[in-house]
């Protein structure tokens, strides 16, 4: 066993964290002895309660963590919770309603319903809606709660605290951890861009030891371009204290993602990502599609802020996911989803438990080559 900060703090076995929005993905990472953390940002209030509670139910007391996307500044509206969706919607330019629909026709793609709850999941990067999703976290007893989009507010802090749950914040620049450790957090996540989902611009090698410079004794994760054994060995070289993961996970057989983009990530190399703000409105790396192209196509509308950027393309995805599972080629020409760089180093579909107990052992295996190398 490897025994870092990270696993002291958190109890577990392994300084691995697992993050994905599939709980049978956090169930397997926590049962082989990492730490698996839930993307909350799928679900509404409703269904993070019921997905904590089988997460539980499942890990007998094990730790677990939530990950949440509780942003500084909204497009929020003020209005009561019933109205927000019609409001946000109201928001919407027809020039960027116009531009969707003329994508999705012209790649043939038809139109499904949207479920009434996706839109609040949509919404639920305003204000109001992450506050809802913070009282469901805290109904429960996750042994961490993250910050994945900007300071942690400070009533997060405050209440995970009181509730006796360590805060992680994700971070991409050393101005990012000045202020997550001027607001309290407990774990900083140094996350490079090669990470899937919203990142920054800098390389994880070389923001793991800025990070680690400035934390103090608190216990810094690498995340982004980590799939295996021996890049979880750099990181720790690197003075991490662990690694946090995400792209990984979705190589595995538990992971919720369509079949169709599983198929994609298989085919992919690690030069198949780009970093756009074109499905959430803030710079995310996803695998490039047609979708991606056409959105920085000459004469194409800039992106929408968050929240009205995925409330704008919701039915879109839906409808992409949809018909690419059908096998229309259009879809599948546009289909995507969040995933980094380490891509083009997903061969097969694994377990999630396989998947954390090859990376702990490799990652040893390397360790003690590595001390063989001194005098």
């Amino acid at each position: 066993m490897i025994r870092t900060a990270l696993t002291d703090l958190l109890g577990v076995e392994h300084p691995i964290v697992g993050f994905n929005r599939s709980p049978a993905v956090v169930t397997e990472v926590s049962r082989a002895g990492g730490f698996g953390v839930l993307a909350a940002v799928s679900y509404t209030a409703e269904e993070l309660d019921a997905q904590l509670t089988w997460i539980e139910e499942q890990l007998d007391g094990r730790p677990y963590g939530v990950d949440l996307l509780v942003p500084e500044k909204t497009a929020d509206t003020g209005a009561d919770r019933e109205d927000l969706v019609a409001a946000l919607r109201a928001q919407l330019p027809a020039e960027h309603l116009a531009f969707v629909d003329d994508l999705l026709d012209r790649y043939g793609i038809p139109r499904v319903p949207v479920d009434p709850g996706r839109d609040a999941i949509a919404a639920g990067m305003s204000r109001r809606g992450a506050e809802a999703q913070l009282d469901a976290v805290f109904a429960h007893r996750p042994a961490l709660v993250a910050n994945a989009l900007g300071t942690a507010p400070p009533h997060l802090v405050e209440r995970a605290h009181d509730a006796g749950t360590v805060v992680a914040a994700l971070v991409g620049t050393r101005r990012h951890a000045e202020r997550q450790l001027a607001a309290g957090v407990d774990v900083l996540v140094a996350q490079g861009t090669e990470a899937g989902g919203h990142t920054g611009t800098i390389a994880t090698t070389v923001l793991t030891p800025e990070i680690v410079g400035v934390a103090g004794d608190r216990p810094v994760l690498a995340a982004g371009g980590i799939a295996s054994g021996d890049q979880m060995a750099a990181a720790l070289a690197l003075g991490a204290a662990g690694v946090w993961c995400g792209s990984v996970w979705l190589s595995s057989v538990e992971d919720v993602a369509p079949e169709s983009v599983k198929r994609k990530f298989l085919a992919a190399g690690s030069g198949d990502t780009v970093r756009s703000p074109a499905r959430t409105g803030k710079p995310a790396r996803q695998l490039r599609s047609a979708y991606h192209d056409a959105w920085s196509a000459p004469g194409a509308p800039a992106p929408l802020p968050m929240p009205l950027q995925p409330l704008l393309t919701l039915q879109a995805w839906s409808s992409i996911d949809a018909a690419a599972d059908a096998g229309n080629p259009g879809a599948t020409e546009l289909q995507s989803f969040f995933v980094g760089q380490v891509v083009g180093a997903f061969t097969e579909l694994r377990g999630a438990g396989e998947i954390t107990r090859e990376m702990a052992h490799d990652c040893e295996q390397r360790i003690a080559a590595l001390a063989g190398l001194v005098g």
